[in-house]
């Protein structure tokens, strides 16, 4: 068995359009332990799971998220940008990946996309529909909005936490204490031995993003980190067995 935690981010983003429903199934076949997905809201208050806060780089429609109802939205292609056979894939809401994660056992890393554009009472509205799918014991909410995060751990404490860090600050060590149980999310680019083991010492699984070559993955895989995220889960998956297996 894996001891660590493979998350598929942005689905299989490396095969497959990044935050669709199609990468997001192509992570359950690869046997991912869970995904990882970004959160915009919509001109009408919806979810949207996109990672920019624009359109143009991953569909064809142009502009920002947030000036887009979610019916307009539904009319652009989030498919045909990184391959012609994804054409007519469409940007999903949350409550639509949700839905289609009924029957797995993934985890879902709900990242909150509001660490550049402000969204008002973002935070609440994902807490309710994650309870209004039972989720709490199977999402993690992230964020480089750390006092986003503050606020959801306010709001639901029994919903896992974690923070985002593109570089780890000197202070690292107080912004984790200020958030009690929040996972430690950092660049792979930044995580050294001594990061990871003091974020250890504070309580917090270490969870790097975005591990994709075999050395990379050797490497956190000898640091011991409880998960990393990636955009070919199945290779990672594949590498992860045989590290096991070479260590037994």
């Amino acid at each position: 068995m894996r001891n660590v935690c493979i998350f598929a981010h942005r689905g299989s983003k490396g095969t497959h359009p990044e935050n669709t429903l199609s990468a997001f199934e192509a992570a359950l076949r690869s046997g991912a332990d869970g995904i990882e997905l970004d959160v915009h809201l919509t001109k009408d208050g919806k979810l949207a799971v996109i990672h920019d806060e624009t359109l143009e780089r991953t569909t064809t429609l142009s502009g920002y998220v947030a000036d887009y109802t979610a019916k307009e939205l539904k009319m652009g292609d989030a498919g045909v940008k990184f391959s012609p056979s994804f054409k007519n894939e469409k940007i999903p809401l949350l409550e639509e990946v949700f839905q289609w994660a009924k029957d797995t056992s993934l985890i879902i890393n709900v990242e909150l996309k509001n660490d550049k554009l402000p969204y008002a009472g973002l935070e609440k509205k994902i807490i309710e529909l994650i309870r209004g799918y039972s989720y709490e014991k199977r999402v993690i909410l992230s964020s480089f909005n750390h006092e986003s995060i503050s606020i959801a751990q306010k709001i639901a404490p029994e919903i896992e936490s974690a923070l985002l860090f593109e570089r780890s600050p000197v202070n690292f060590e107080e912004v984790l204490k200020d958030n009690p149980g929040a996972a430690f999310h950092p660049a792979l680019a930044g995580l050294t031995k001594e990061l990871a083991l003091k974020a250890r010492a504070l309580g917090c699984k270490v969870r790097p993003y975005t591990a994709n070559s075999e050395s990379d993955i050797i490497y956190l895989l000898e640091l011991g980190v409880e998960g990393l995220f990636t955009d070919f889960p199945a290779r990672v998956i594949q590498l992860a067995y045989e590290f096991q297996e070479s260590k037994s």
